[in-house]
């Protein structure tokens, strides 16, 4: 039996490695200047942290230091790269009617999705893409919608809720030749899967420090410097730290844990993607031999190492959710799982909003084991059949009537 409650949440946040935290304590107490004091020792040293760990971050993604920029995660990563290129690169000013087309989907986080709808009503012209049932964007849907008057594409390039993983490089070349920009919200990506900016043909792309074991509040985005040198907008102003693109001061002792958190994805990427893979297909298998009318949403291939999204027939989802309290997973998204809605991911997908409602996204991490897996395949397994032991449809599931038949009398 392992220590309950077990953590199946890593999509949504992860632990922050023991060896992280180490690395950071000397710059809450020791080396705690501000990196922008450049007349002592104190400011040196905190600049030196911020330098090392620009190195290690540029390192994991294939880049050059000066193109890292710090920022304090995903969300204001993407905020800066898709409004500062917008508004960089706006084909008319400000109030007349057309100022250029952006391309994204239907499925992209609300950190991409909400950023692009408040440019959408500022005149910018938007192609959202609907996924297939596998979740995919092509390459072929991008260039499809390709205009003369693109700007930017911007595709995840790994969904965070059902795992599914685009096809970026090839996304990439395809933007590239036709002169638009290109970026992509890698947060569920980045440390967990090879990367490199070059040979995928990206322009600007986003990690956050606390999916890859690292801090919260500190992530990076990458902005390419040459072929071509990509510009933006600042978003924040102030004291022109960050090459001039995010002022402030400087988190060091987070920048600090984001650095060392990616030297040890580098160092760890290849076992830890076997190991996460083989508990990923276990964790499926046994529950879809054990459980019927059970569906595993997403690509059958294409999908992260480390993350699962399982509808379960005939289940209402939140009852779910209450008889497996000792599991950390989730319903959907982190940031959207508080609302009663279905998951509108899985709606993009064409899952009914039944199934949506009764779906679970399990991610593991650095510290789940194999036991904790066997521990959620028979708590999920005996929470389920309890729950369809309740329900009158699925008795008649089991007699062979076509639900989606039957015409429901309203009263």
């Amino acid at each position: 039996m392992p220590d309950l409650p077990i953590y199946l949440d890593n999509a949504a946040t992860t632990r922050c490695d023991p060896r992280v935290v180490e690395e950071m304590l000397p710059y809450f107490t020791e080396t705690y200047g501000n990196a922008g004091s450049r007349n002592h020792k104190f400011g040196w040293d905190a600049e030196a942290g911020i330098d090392k760990a620009r190195e290690r971050a540029a390192s994991l993604i294939g880049a050059q230091p000066k193109e890292i920029i710090f920022t304090s995660g995903s969300t204001e990563g993407n905020n800066l790269a898709i409004k500062g290129v917008a508004e960089m690169y706006s084909k008319a000013p400000a109030g007349s009617e057309k100022r250029g087309h952006i391309i994204t989907a239907i499925h992209e986080h609300k950190a991409v999705l909400d950023p692009v709808k408040r440019l959408q009503k500022q005149g910018f012209e938007v192609t959202m893409l609907e996924p297939g049932q596998d979740g995919l964007i092509t390459a072929e849907m991008v260039k499809d919608a390709l205009r003369e008057d693109t700007i930017l594409v911007t595709i995840m390039w790994a969904n965070n809720e059902i795992g599914t993983i685009n096809p970026v490089p090839e996304i990439g070349k395809i933007v590239k030749a036709h002169g638009a920009i290109f970026h992509t919200d890698a947060t569920q990506w980045v440390g967990k899967m090879p990367t490199n900016v070059d040979t995928d043909s990206i322009d600007l792309l986003t990690w956050s420090g606390h999916k890859i074991f690292g801090p919260k509040g500190i992530g990076a985005l990458y902005v390419r410097r040459r072929k071509p040198r990509v510009r933006l907008t600042a978003q924040i102003e102030g004291g022109g730290q960050e090459r001039g693109y995010r002022s402030g001061t400087h988190n060091v002792p987070g920048i600090v844990g984001f650095g060392k958190a990616c030297e040890l994805c580098a160092e760890e990427m290849d076992s830890e993607r076997d190991r996460l893979l083989a508990l990923r297909q276990k964790l499926e298998s046994e529950l879809k031999s054990r459980i019927d009318v059970c569906e595993v949403n997403g690509h059958a291939e294409r999908r992260m190492p480390n993350m699962t999204n399982i509808s379960f027939g005939f289940v209402e989802g939140e009852g779910l959710m209450m008889k497996i309290k000792d599991i950390a997973c989730s319903s959907g998204s982190a940031c959207t799982s508080a609302s009663l809605e279905p998951s509108y991911v899985l709606k993009a997908l064409g899952v009914g909003d039944e199934l949506a409602h009764s779906s679970l996204r399990l991610s593991m991490g650095r510290f789940t084991t194999a036991e904790e897996i066997d521990y959620a395949i028979n708590e999920i397994t005996d929470a389920v059949l309890h729950l369809r032991k309740l329900s009158p449809l699925y008795d008649m599931h089991m007699e062979g009537i076509d639900i989606s038949t039957i015409e429901w009398a309203s009263h």
